[in-house]
C-alpha cells in the first residue's frame, strides 16, 4: 500500500491488529517471504539474527531453524522473544513480542514444503562441519548432494519450528512531510486487546 493510502489508516487504527497483519504482510502463497530480526535473551544477554517469517495466522508468526542451533538452545530456557519486521520501501516496521512455542508437527511439514530447493538443501547441509570445508570442497559436496537428491528433498530430522504468540505488536509508519507515529496493541489477560498511540 502507498504512502498516501496509509493516511487513511493512520487516523483509523482498527481493534484488532490481525487487520493490520493482513494488510502489512504478504500471503502465506507468496514465495518471496519477508526477512525479520529475531530477538532473544536467554540468561540476561540479548542476541539477535536475521531469519525468514514462514508464514503467519490468526495464531501467530512463524519461523524455521536447525534443531542444533544456539536459538533454539536459548528458546529452551528463555521462550520470550522479539521479532523486528522492516519494509523500508513503505516506511514501515512491525515490531513484535511474544513467547515462542513449538510449532505443530503438520506446519513444519508444510513449511519445509513451501521451501526453495536452496532452502530445502540449506536445511540438510548447513552444519558446522560442512562450513569447516575449504570452498572448493564446500562446492563440490553441494553440487554432489543437489545431483543425489534430483528427485527432491525430503524433511530433514533436525527440521524445527516456532509459533511466536504475540502480546504486543507495535506499528511504525514514517511519513517525510512530519512526524512518524506508532501504534501499539497489548494484549490483556482476557486476550483482548489495548490500542495505545506513541510518538514515532
Amino acid at each position: 500500500m502507498s504512502l498516501a493510502g496509509d493516511a487513511e489508516i493512520r487516523d483509523n487504527w482498527p481493534e484488532d491488529p490481525w487487520q493490520l497483519l493482513a494488510e502489512w504482510l504478504p500471503s502465506n502463497a507468496d514465495p518471496a517471504r519477508p526477512v525479520m530480526t529475531l530477538a532473544t535473551a536467554a540468561d540476561g544477554i540479548p542476541d539477535a539474527r536475521t531469519l525468514l517469517l514462514s508464514e503467519w495466522d490468526e495464531h501467530g508468526l512463524y519461523f524455521h531453524t536447525d534443531s542444533r542451533s544456539r536459538k533454539v538452545r536459548q528458546l529452551a530456557a528463555d521462550p520470550a522473544v522479539a521479532l523486528m519486521l522492516h519494509f523500508p520501501e513503505s516506511a514501515r516496521q512491525l515490531t513484535v513480542q511474544g513467547i515462542a512455542e513449538p510449532a505443530p508437527t503438520d506446519e513444519l511439514r508444510r513449511a519445509f514444503r513451501a521451501r526453495s530447493a536452496y532452502l530445502q538443501q540449506l536445511a540438510w547441509q548447513n552444519t558446522i562441519e560442512f562450513a569447516g570445508l575449504p570452498l572448493a570442497d564446500r562446492l563440490r559436496a553441494w553440487a554432489a548432494f543437489r545431483d543425489d537428491h534430483a528427485d527432491g528433498f525430503g524433511q530433514p530430522p533436525t527440521w524445527t519450528g516456532y509459533l511466536v504468540r504475540p502480546t504486543r505488536l507495535t506499528f511504525w509508519i514514517g511519513n517525510p512531510d512530519t512526524a512518524s507515529r506508532r501504534t501499539e496493541y497489548t494484549r490483556t489477560a482476557d486476550g483482548t486487546w489495548t490500542v495505545s498511540l506513541l510518538a514515532g
